[in-house]
């Protein structure tokens, strides 16, 4: 197992960030920790009754730095966001060589008990939706892929690479800004906040690659179940007709392409996410 930071202190600044952020946020929530087999699992609750939407984040990013989109859910529905253990954040600091081989979607179905959420729509964004996806928990009646990995390979264009790489070997703000940029839809811009938080994980943390697409089977298993596919119109990691061909064969669903926004679709228009959550509710009850 090796920790997600290069060392204590740096361990100690992305505590001390996401501590500080969710002590400010002015929604009421609360928080708690959970033991999911061998890793401790922190949970941001928003809302009120039972959980009934679990979110996921993708690869870097957790409660605090998906404040926006929480709030919402929050507004309709009991909501639980988790931090995904091995990922900068509020949960345990170590993961296995390997966390996408089941290590990843075992943890999160563990959650799932210890939290005794029941008939959840699970919204998995980015790295979230191939953990989603690969984790079978009864406990999950319907699934939202948002921005999704685990359906095909994200593409890495020239452009995202260079500013990828030139992040990676120096974390400053414009580096950050400027890779985050193409995250983004044209015109758009990526939030401060999201600026300030990728400049501290480039310095802090040792980052993971994206996920491979789920073995065939999987991919079967969820199309067998509820299940919305969604991404932005200038989402970059997943050309949109890309996707839509993918999703089409081998989930048998159409993938939704949401206009005006890229990869970062929950930052940039978060309220995107309450209908599709409502569908997928609507017909769990059906």
């Amino acid at each position: 197992m090796k920790s997600v930071y290069r060392s204590p202190a740096a361990h100690r600044a992305i505590r001390d960030w996401c501590e500080n952020r969710l002590a400010a946020w002015r929604t009421p929530h609360s928080t708690r920790v959970v033991r999911a087999d061998a890793a401790d699992v922190h949970v941001t609750n928003v809302g009120s009754g039972p959980v009934r939407v679990v979110l996921v984040p993708g690869t870097n990013f957790n409660a605090a730095t998906c404040l926006d989109v929480a709030a919402v859910l929050g507004r309709r529905w009991g909501t639980a966001v988790i931090d995904v253990p091995g990922q900068p954040g509020l949960s345990s600091e170590f993961r296995p060589r390997n966390p996408h081989n089941g290590w990843y979607a075992g943890t999160l179905s563990a959650a799932l008990d210890a939290l005794d959420a029941r008939d959840v729509v699970a919204i998995g964004n980015s790295m979230g939706a191939a953990i989603v996806l690969g984790c079978r928990s009864e406990r999950i009646a319907a699934r939202l892929l948002y921005s999704p990995a685990g359906i095909m390979r994200l593409r890495l264009d020239p452009a995202m690479a260079a500013r990828s790489t030139a992040w990676l070997l120096a974390p400053t703000a414009r580096s950050t800004r400027r890779m985050l940029e193409l995250f983004t839809a044209p015109g758009s811009a990526p939030s401060k906040d999201t600026v300030d938080w990728m400049r501290l994980v480039g310095t802090h943390c040792r980052s993971t690659l994206a996920p491979s697409p789920q073995p065939v089977a999987v991919l079967r298993a969820s199309a067998r179940e509820p299940l919305i596919v969604a991404s932005g119109e200038y989402d970059r990691f997943l050309p949109p007709r890309r996707l839509t061909s993918a999703t089409a064969r081998l989930l048998g669903a159409s993938a939704l392409v949401l206009s005006g926004v890229g990869h970062l679709a929950v930052e940039e228009r978060p309220s995107d996410v309450v209908p599709l959550v409502a569908e997928l509710l609507s017909s769990v009850a059906r």
